[in-house]
């Protein structure tokens, strides 16, 4: 749905475009030839395709590993930063040096854009299983991190309103995040938070989430029995 494809865009996209957990990637790797002198060319793009083709017979995820090269005719700063904003788990660049040397020059989506690792040419296709695997759980870690860190428990009413409450009023600054709060079910609660303050239940969990508490207790707006803590929080 449209608003999975929001929830993922925000949650894991940074200021340099979209990135993608390698789990639902349609491509996990690009490789990226950069020859700009026609003598070297065929045998840039030669050894890119023997990569390409070495890749593709491993697995992950217990699926083919999706590999495309990128042969257009434009330099290797213009398609490398294309394929960045693509959010492509991992990109491999290969030149005329690195033929000479044996090695290709790789980079993971979910570290800084400018970090590159040396990889020996030959073991480059039984690593990037392993390789795809650390970016997909490194991902899931940063966005339990930013949730858990912007997730607060909240007992009275008060502490509710103020949480959501911008600093200066009648204007809609970024504030507040998560609210973990006690509510008794009743729709006319419901519907007089979203009145007073915009804000929504986003989620009723099936479990407690890393240690946050979910136990039954009392609605913190009506006093009422509470079987489980909702979420609540304030869309912009």
């Amino acid at each position: 749905s449209t608003r999975l494809v929001g929830t993922l865009i925000m949650a894991h996209a940074d200021d340099d475009g979209l990135v993608l957990p390698p789990r639902i990637a349609q491509t996990h790797v690009v490789i990226i030839p950069i020859s700009p002198k026609e003598e070297t060319r065929a045998a840039v793009w030669e050894a890119a395709d023997k990569l390409a083709t070495e890749l593709r017979r491993q697995t992950c995820f217990n699926l083919p590993i999706e590999v495309e090269v990128d042969r257009r005719d434009l330099g290797g700063g213009i398609k490398n930063w294309e394929w960045i904003k693509k959010g492509v788990p991992v990109r491999v660049e290969i030149g005329p040096r690195d033929l000479e040397s044996g090695q290709v020059s790789v980079s993971r989506r979910d570290q800084p854009v400018k970090s590159k690792q040396l990889v020996a040419a030959a073991d480059l296709a039984g690593r990037v299983p392993e390789l795809l695997e650390s970016i997909q759980a490194s991902l899931l870690q940063r966005a339990q991190q930013f949730r858990d860190a912007n997730t607060r428990v909240i007992n009275t009413k008060e502490e509710f309103y103020d949480f959501f409450t911008p600093q200066e009023l009648g204007k809609a600054e970024i504030h507040g995040g998560f609210a973990l709060a006690h509510w008794s079910g009743s729709r006319e609660i419901e519907e007089q938070v979203k009145s007073d303050l915009k804000v929504t239940i986003r989620c009723i969990p099936f479990a407690p989430a890393n240690g946050m508490p979910n136990d039954s207790g009392i609605c913190i707006f009506s006093g009422a029995p509470s079987p489980q803590r909702v979420v609540w929080g304030k869309s912009y």
